[in-house]
């Protein structure tokens, strides 16, 4: 497994309806109770990717048939009758059988996979995150009215979606934490000048020391819109510089293979995280695929798994990304 960034857990963001697909795939793995997936669920609304990341990256140590590769950036793929291949940016050369893509939005694998579609495109609107924690909070403020589901909001163009979060190391005890996502319309000027969009192509995330100070001024007078305790986590949150910026891209599929090549999650589709879908989608795209290479032998029986996978997982793909497509068209009329 190629893996462009370091090992350190991600953090910042959440994930909706992540519990059930982490417990599905790694309970009962070597003979335990999943790593800690058990402890994985203090609420069912949604968990952090710190989290998950931790989870994820447990059962890939314990498992010795997976061997990670950290701050391996694919420059290149390729493929022939026989095998396929990513070269790093450092010239190494890795081979295989088959190639599978779980490399993200700006997928390079998806260049191989569809040369004449390769980029996701960008949707019309940024997604501000960040996570508050309780102690951080002014408590006198926000009262007796901690939310215990997800909360959505609507203020004039903007959406906000709230979620309550379990502490840091996924135990039932610790303080708790407020995430939330601030669907804003209003600033794709920003994303152009700072580079994070490009014609209509999203190149990356604003990064919370990237936010420009006025923008923090504005978004924390703009947070008066929404009602405690989000106003206050809000605010928490742009005080420390704790949020990002994340521009929306979309992607509909027309195919999630080619030859000895897959696409899986992200790299093979994209739709707003208004769908609430995104990760289960990505882990049925993975046991499906897993499913499908289990059935068929090595060699020319590869093929026919990744034709059976793609037929499989093409529908329900286009499906969630079409869904998002319609709120995202309703959502950049509302500017």
């Amino acid at each position: 497994m190629l893996e462009r960034t370091g090992p350190a857990p991600r953090s910042g963001a959440a994930l909706g309806n992540a519990t059930s697909g982490l417990q599905r795939i790694l309970s009962g793995r070597n003979g335990t109770s999943g790593n800690g997936v058990d402890a994985y669920a203090p609420n069912a609304v949604a968990e952090t990717w710190e989290q998950t990341y931790r989870l994820l990256r447990a059962a890939t140590n314990d498992d010795a048939n997976i061997r990670v590769l950290h701050n391996q950036v694919v420059a290149h793929v390729g493929q022939n009758d026989d095998h396929a291949w990513a070269r790093t940016a450092d010239g190494t050369v890795h081979e295989g059988e088959l190639l599978v893509g779980a490399d993200g939005h700006r997928s390079v694998v998806r260049r191989l996979v569809a040369p004449d579609k390769p980029d996701a495109t960008y949707a019309g609107y940024v997604i501000w995150l960040g996570i508050a924690e309780e102690s951080e909070l002014d408590v006198a403020a926000i009262g007796r009215r901690w939310p215990s589901g997800l909360d959505i909001r609507d203020a004039g163009p903007d959406c906000l979606l709230g979620y309550p979060l379990g502490p840091h190391d996924g135990s039932l005890g610790g303080g708790r934490r407020l995430g939330w996502a601030w669907f804003d319309p209003r600033r794709t000027h920003l994303l152009r000048e700072t580079g994070c969009v490009a014609g209509d192509v999203v190149q990356h995330s604003m990064r919370p020391a990237d936010v420009p100070a006025n923008t923090l001024a504005e978004l924390d007078d703009e947070a008066r819109q929404w009602p405690s305790p989000w106003r206050e986590a809000i605010r928490d949150c742009l005080r420390r510089r704790a949020v990002t910026g994340t521009p929306i891209a979309e992607y509909l599929p027309d195919r999630l293979t080619s030859g000895r090549v897959a696409l899986v999650g992200d790299a093979g589709h994209v739709s707003t995280p208004m769908t609430g879908r995104g990760f289960a989608v990505a882990v049925s795209d993975a046991e499906t695929l897993a499913e499908e290479l289990a059935k068929h032998p090595a060699g020319t029986g590869i093929l026919t798994a990744l034709h059976a996978y793609e037929q499989r997982r093409l529908g329900p793909a286009r499906d969630v990304v079409t869904s998002g497509q319609a709120f995202s068209r309703s959502f950049k009329l509302s500017t």
